[in-house]
């Protein structure tokens, strides 16, 4: 996989699908930039990624702040000089029932899981525009394909990243634009809800989740594609897993 030098900024990267691709990207040569809230996380990933003999810059970052994506976009062109893959990876996932009224986290979700994405949108789109060149990923799920009970907001949050990600496809050629949608991966996203119930039946449903590693996998190959390659959506989910 050619991808030595890539430049590549990954939101959500202090844990699970974030944290497993910063590090098997660094692995294969690209240069890593990391945001996420959790700065103690970053800068952990960051030592063990440049003891590795990898490169990795990290900036604490909520993307539901739009001033913060756009810092972290900005810091990497600054020491790079260029952007050659955003990877929108924060998420939160706070499935339970709808009748529960979590007004809180429904709008939380739609702050991190929508407009969390929209902002990287908005802090790279210009810089890819003026290399006529870049990869843009959005980590969809498969909520982004089915509604299950108790994910109907998830779902919809997914529903419009995957909606969002063709309408970039078609109004950007020069850009390449992924959906990665995962099902079950061994990560922090059960535990993003206050219904008890809701997180012990995802606990019992994810005892067959793939690692993290998994994903990140799925993300090298894509971006590892000839620049004429557009692989535009892949679901990955565990073998077994029947939903």
């Amino acid at each position: 996989m050619e991808l030595s030098g890539k430049v590549v900024v990954i939101t959500g990267a202090s844990s699970g699908i974030g944290a497993a691709t910063a590090t098997h990207l660094a692995g294969l040569g690209a240069r890593v930039v990391l945001g996420a809230r959790r700065a103690a996380r970053l800068e952990a990933l960051a030592a063990d990624i440049h003891q590795a003999g990898g490169e990795a810059l990290w900036q604490e970052t909520d993307v539901t702040n739009r001033d913060q994506v756009r810092a972290l976009v900005e810091l990497a062109v600054q020491r790079y000089g260029r952007l050659d893959v955003l990877i929108n990876n924060a998420g939160l996932m706070a499935v339970g029932s709808i009748h529960k009224l979590a007004v809180d986290e429904w709008e939380r979700m739609v702050d991190i899981n929508l407009k969390g994405v929209l902002h990287g949108v908005a802090a790279a789109l210009p810089v890819f525009q003026q290399q006529q060149a870049g990869h843009l990923i959005n980590l969809g799920s498969l909520a982004s394909h089915k509604v299950a009970p108790g994910g109907a907001v998830y779902s919809a949050t997914k529903f419009a990243v995957r909606a969002l990600t063709e309408g970039l496809r078609q109004e950007c050629p020069n850009i390449r634009c992924s959906l990665i949608s995962p099902g079950a991966i061994a990560t922090e996203l059960p535990y993003g809800s206050s219904d008890e119930r809701a997180v012990r039946a995802l606990e019992q449903a994810y005892q067959i989740a793939l690692p993290a590693e998994s994903v990140a996998q799925t993300i090298a190959w894509t971006l590892a594609q000839p620049a004429e390659v557009d692989i535009n959506e892949i679901i990955i989910r565990p073998t077994v897993q029947p939903f």
